[in-house]
């Protein structure tokens, strides 16, 4: 098990790294064009999680949705339980100043979409509202991330 665990550390530095060299002309490119710095994250949180995102939607297409959810919820899982603390770990390492800090909206519509996922995944079954309700959370995200150019 210790071996598995290094050998993940292994694998995962390079692609922090990556990660990281691909920030640099995303931070370049969103201060030039005077756009939110929150949409930094969302563009490298896209890239990342761009693998997993079309797998599903080839098998939401294929009217495979349990397998479609399943990459979604493993790419997720993935991402906050294994991505997160691993870059928490470089910036300690590195010295690099590192904040996940929410705002009050951002928290709020958080536990939004955390009470509609509970509900959507609890049923057992789906429908289009509660689709229709995922994309609405989301519309809304994106605008908050716009949002805060007026507020700078």
């Amino acid at each position: 098990m210790i071996r598995h665990a290094l050998l993940l550390v292994a694998y995962l530095i390079p692609v922090i790294m990556l990660a990281k060299s691909i920030a640099i002309p995303v931070e370049y490119g969103i201060r030039g064009f005077g756009l939110p710095t929150a949409l930094g994250g969302f563009i490298i949180a896209a890239l990342v999680l761009s693998p997993e995102a079309l797998g599903a939607i080839k098998s939401a297409l294929r009217n495979q949705l349990q397998r479609s959810i399943n990459i979604f919820l493993g790419s997720v899982a993935a991402t906050i339980g294994l991505t997160i603390p691993a870059v928490l770990t470089i910036s300690v390492i590195t010295g690099e100043p590192l904040m996940l800090g929410l705002h009050s909206e951002d928290a709020l519509l958080l536990a939004t979409t955390l009470a509609v996922s509970m509900i959507t995944y609890n049923s057992g079954r789906t429908n289009i509202m509660l689709g229709a309700v995922h994309l609405v959370l989301f519309a809304t995200y994106i605008m908050l991330i716009f949002d805060d150019v007026n507020s700078i």
